[in-house]
């Protein structure tokens, strides 16, 4: 379901960017036709121009070969069992030189020519530095965001080689557990394109009931989710949705809607709860339509729970408030609701009476659920025949992708009662920030409802860098004071702060140890004060 691409660094970077919105997906090896089945075998064309249009048959009990395509191969029982051992490689990837042209594994389906061209010409690929100190990942954080933060492989001179990691860099970090591994090792698939496999199509029947919506679609990712919504609810080239300037979908997507789809975007000011204000919004509409020298408004975007303002849960008024505001101007609600489950449970309802007030939604699978890959857009029926072919052509149509929606079935019935745990873990840890004495930490607590933390230094020497990259580290006299190494991960964020996300790899003994590894970095940052003083 995926494919491997080799190439000099910076092709590889390129792609890399490219990737943020598109998936290719490919099929395993095909198993070969025994010569009595390719004998028996018999091919209906239905179409003299295609052969897409064909079907698997539906008839029980008949033996079926289908020598259609190789996309219709199926994993066997060593690739199943790789599923169930396979763990995250430790080992720092290692780029190859002299023999990229001979060895490399390619799959060039989204490969330009010209990419091609200098990959095959020159096949020189740059090396990596190594980081000079664990702090060193940990600085280098945008100050408008958090994705060029890496994970420290480098303890550094003199730190321990090994330490208790509490990974709160974002949930998005969180691994499969056994039995989501067996599910996926043991899932029945097919092949999803041609809508034939039962697992993905049992986790869209689940997710549309859950959700209350007609329909649903299982894609690879949230940005692609949100691309697709926007594509199939802005149907011109030069329409224009709404969104809040803070959101994701505005800041994180890399411009898709606008890239991709010929999409403009307009922006609301986004408050501190993830809210904005309704008068703005309206004042934002294009009532002048159809004057050509204006867009077309469409879609208004919200976001559920609200990532960059700490995991804000939207209340329903605000959300009933923006529905009614949207039918009487003709236009469509979408919600990235990658944590709208956080929210749900937050709020204590189900999620259906959150998305009532909303056209589609995006949830996502591969976050606090704990699903390896994937993501659900949910809508109305035509809405969702639109976005499958939106899938395709973004290159999301996966084949036997009930391996993914297999892990995908589990998260959404056995993992969001969970969530509760995150919230109270993160509550946890901002009440210990609050406790230090003297207070280096400002917090609002009314503002940590589910699993995001962000919270304030209140020290003007002590930056969110250099705090995240404390905190990262194994420090000089921790072992001996605390019994071990901890490395505590956290990203440097916007204002000032920093930014901690709670997920299911997270137990509240871990959380007990990052307050330990707080305490610790606070009390030798004062005495480091002291002495300088």
């Amino acid at each position: 379901m995926a494919c491997l691409i080799a190439g000099p660094g910076w092709a590889i970077t390129s792609l890399r960017r490219s990737t943020t919105w598109m998936t290719a997906a490919l099929p395993g090896p095909c198993k070969p036709l025994r010569a009595g089945d390719a004998a028996a075998a018999v091919v209906g064309w239905s179409s003299v121009r295609g052969n897409h249009n064909i079907r698997k048959p539906r008839n029980q009990g008949v033996r079926v070969v289908d020598p259609c395509s190789d996309v219709m191969a199926q994993p066997g029982p060593a690739m199943r069992q790789a599923m169930l051992s396979i763990t995250r490689s430790k080992v720092p990837y290692k780029t190859p030189h002299d023999h990229v042209r001979k060895r490399s594994i390619m799959y060039l389906k989204t490969f330009s020519s010209r990419v091609l061209f200098e990959v095959l010409n020159h096949g020189v690929v740059t090396s990596r530095k190594p980081l000079s100190a664990a702090a060193a990942a940990l600085v280098r954080s945008s100050a408008r965001g958090y994705y060029n933060t890496g994970k420290p492989r480098d303890p550094g001179p003199g730190r321990a080689a090994h330490g208790r990691v509490v990974d709160l860099r974002s949930d998005t970090v969180t691994k499969p557990g056994p039995a989501m591994r067996q599910a996926m090792a043991e899932a029945e698939v097919g092949d999803d394109v041609l809508r034939e496999d039962p697992s993905v199509n049992e986790l869209q029947q689940i997710a549309a009931d859950m959700f209350q919506m007609e329909a649903a679609l299982f894609v690879p990712s949230g940005t692609m989710s949100n691309l697709i919504a926007v594509m199939v609810h802005c149907r011109e080239r030069g329409d224009e949705m709404i969104v809040d300037d803070r959101s994701h979908l505005h800041i994180y997507e890399q411009g898709g809607s606008a890239q991709l789809a010929g999409v403009h975007s307009t922006t609301v000011t986004t408050l501190p709860d993830g809210t904005f204000d309704l008068e703005q919004l309206e004042s934002k509409i294009r009532h002048d339509y159809p004057d050509p020298h204006y867009p077309r408004s469409r879609l208004i975007c919200v976001e559920n729970t609200h990532n960059v303002q700490g995991g804000r849960v939207l209340p329903l008024t605000f959300l009933q408030e923006v529905r009614a505001l949207a039918d009487r101007y003709g236009l469509s609600v979408h919600m990235d609701g990658a944590r709208v489950m956080n929210a749900a449970v937050a709020q204590r309802v189900p999620p259906s009476t959150i998305l009532q007030h909303t056209h589609t939604v995006s949830v996502c699978l591969s976050k606090g659920l704990g699903a390896p890959v994937g993501t659900i857009l949910a809508g109305p029926r035509d809405f969702i025949s639109q976005a499958v072919r939106c899938r395709k052509a973004l290159g999301g149509g996966m084949r036997q992708a009930g391996i993914l929606a297999a892990a995908g079935k589990l998260s959404l019935l056995e993992m969001v009662e969970r969530l509760e745990e995150d919230h109270r873990n993160a509550k946890t840890f901002a009440e210990a920030l609050l406790d230090c004495d003297p207070p280096l930490f400002a917090v609002d607590m009314a503002a940590v409802e589910t699993n995001i933390l962000r919270f304030r230094l209140q020290e003007p020497s002590l930056s969110p860098s250099e705090f995240c990259a404390r905190m990262g580290q194994v420090g000089e006299g921790e072992e001996a004071a605390l019994g071990q190494g901890i490395q505590v991960l956290m990203y440097p964020y916007f204002g000032n702060s920093v930014r901690a996300v709670w997920h299911l790899g997270i137990s509240p003994e871990d959380t007990q140890l990052a307050i330990q590894k707080m305490q610790f970095v606070a009390s030798q940052f004062l005495k480091e004060k002291v002495r300088t003083q």
